[in-house]
């Protein structure tokens, strides 16, 4: 993995916070954020604060995560079926080790905003990124009107300004480059309403490859692939 794709993620501070709307993708990318930095030499602790959705969460690679190295908190009842938005009094120790890296991945609706906002005085001490995963392929994230009205939602029930966006337009396996230019023309919209950056663009590799830009690209190895659908 190169230096460069390492470097996307342990520069700037060192929580970052990885918040999108359903089918965002946000949860392939914290998973890929996370073996990033840990094959960097970071320590580093995924946090899955999705307290309502029960699939397609961090915490159903609890064992991939392990093999690389990387510290895994969930809330108690995650894969249980147990509708409970609990989170464990673990989650603040992640504040308190200042050589050790996190990535919160967080549900994009209201419940997750108010669970992430639990912790306000924790993050504002210690420094963070609020970063929201755009797939302009997904309903609600098609245009920019209702994207950076989520957005400023997000914001307002977390108590938590966004700092970034992070374009991963896809069609799964089907992605080119057309589908990340589509997904720039939208963030390019969003970041002219909302003075947001776009930090990266992520995707399969040969649709990057393919896809000329001006902002750091970060290849998705996909993790969360259920067994009926091509990997």
């Amino acid at each position: 993995m190169s230096d460069s794709k390492n470097n996307l993620w342990i520069t700037g501070q060192r929580i970052k916070i990885v918040v999108g709307h359903y089918g965002s993708g946000k949860t392939e990318i914290a998973l890929n954020m996370a073996r990033s930095v840990a094959q960097a030499g970071y320590p580093v602790t995924l946090v899955d604060v999705d307290v309502v959705n029960p699939f397609f969460r961090s915490a159903e690679r609890g064992a991939w995560l392990a093999e690389h190295g990387i510290e895994l908190i969930a809330p108690p009842y995650a894969l249980t079926g147990v509708d409970i938005p609990a989170l464990p009094a673990q989650v603040f120790s992640v504040f308190s080790g200042l050589e050790r890296r996190a990535i919160f991945d967080v549900g994009g609706d209201d419940a997750g905003a108010v669970a992430l906002g639990q912790y306000r005085a924790q993050f504002e001490a210690s420094g963070y990124e609020l970063l929201y995963v755009v797939n302009a392929f997904r309903p609600r994230s098609d245009n920019a009107e209702e994207v950076v009205e989520i957005i400023g939602r997000i914001a307002r029930r977390s108590r938590l300004q966004p700092t970034g966006l992070i374009n991963n337009a896809n069609l799964a396996g089907e992605t080119t480059a057309a589908e990340l230019e589509r997904g720039a023309a939208l963030l390019h919209e969003v970041g002219a309403r909302t003075g947001l950056p776009i930090v990266a663009t992520c995707g399969i590799k040969r649709a990057l490859d393919a896809f000329d830009c001006d902002t750091p690209k970060f290849a998705i190895e996909r993790q969360l692939v259920p067994e009926w659908m091509d990997a």
